[in-house]
């Protein structure tokens, strides 16, 4: 309660800086509560102030003005963060609600500098090399934002990576950074392709449908799904499928985060269908991203299990400027 009192502080003193005069707040037990921040209603403008997570508050601020404009008339929005602020105005400008983006300096909102997309890098050729022995070791061989993985179904099981210290080039087996670590010292001499073979095996039988619970398989469900979509791009209105970089770097595996793949529709046009599991209130605007990134007017599904298609995560996706269909994978 604490936090949200100075957080409702905070904005009250950001706003009133910005509009020149104080600010009218209704009373706090009739305001809707925003729970990644602070929120409210000022003449038609929602002001939102983001301070849990900021660089994924853009889906949920959208919501919160959906349920508000059950009560007030809103006619804009004015987003306040103090970082990340550059990826969300990129995302606020392809929704239909006129959304300003604005970065905190203290009391002083500046507005935000639209952030670029992550450059499509190539692939080091001293990495390139190592495309066969994964292949080799009966993991699929897959790049994102310029690094080669091997995949099992959706899960990386190993990395191609360059040694800060001696340069070496090589390839890591295991799940994660950790398992990596903890698997070369394990079996450091034993030859590389056997070692990713054993784990190929390991995972393999734990990425299928129907298969018992296990942290094999909730790694990644996302991109299980994305997996699967390849295998039967029809499913998803495509002809053709193949993994495409997401919009921002993907820091860790095991935090879920949507995914995207890209190619033809059965039309034969392009289409971005982007993958995700759990409820996510910033799937939308991830997804928006994505589309703009790799086709800006390209068709865009969004792929998620019937139990997490919400009427939040419809809502937002019918505040888009271009359609963007929510599809439950069953």
């Amino acid at each position: 309660m604490r936090r949200a009192a100075l957080l409702d502080i905070k904005l009250k003193a950001l706003v009133r800086e910005h509009v020149g005069h104080d600010v009218d707040l209704p009373d706090p037990l009739s305001r809707i509560p925003f729970g990644r921040g602070a929120a409210f209603v000022v003449d038609t403008t929602a002001w939102v102030l983001l301070d849990d997570q900021p660089h994924r508050g853009l889906g949920a601020a959208l919501a919160w003005v959906n349920r508000a404009r059950r009560e007030s008339e809103i006619n804009s929005v004015g987003l306040i963060a103090d970082e990340a602020t550059g990826v969300l105005a990129r995302r606020a400008r392809l929704f239909s609600t006129a959304v300003s983006v604005w970065h905190a300096v203290e009391r002083v909102l500046l507005p935000a500098v639209l952030e670029p997309y992550p450059d499509l890098d190539a692939v080091d050729p001293a990495h390139e090399a190592f495309r066969a022995l994964i292949t080799e070791g009966g993991a699929e061989p897959h790049v994102e934002h310029g690094v080669l993985v091997g995949d099992v179904r959706g899960l990386e099981v190993c990395r191609v990576v360059t040694d800060m210290f001696t340069d070496e080039v090589r390839l890591e087996v295991g799940v994660g950074a950790h398992d990596r670590e903890a698997f070369s010292m394990l079996h450091g001499a034993r030859p590389t392709v056997d070692a990713l073979a054993d784990v190929v095996e390991a995972v393999q039988k734990h990425r299928e449908v129907g298969a018992a619970l296990h942290p094999l398989n909730r790694f990644g469900s996302e991109r299980f799904l994305r997996w699967s979509a390849i295998q039967q791009p029809d499913r998803v209105s495509a002809r053709v499928l193949q993994p495409a970089d997401p919009p921002v770097i993907r820091t860790n595996i095991k935090d879920p985060v949507p995914c995207v793949a890209v190619g033809q529709s059965l039309d034969d046009e392009p289409i971005v269908v982007v993958f995700s599991t759990g409820i996510d209130l910033d799937l939308i605007p991830f997804s928006v991203d994505a589309r703009a990134m790799h086709s800006p007017r390209a068709d865009l599904v969004v792929v998620v299990p019937p139990r997490d298609v919400s009427p939040i995560t419809q809502a937002v996706a019918e505040m888009t400027k271009m359609p963007t269909r929510v599809l439950a994978w069953t």
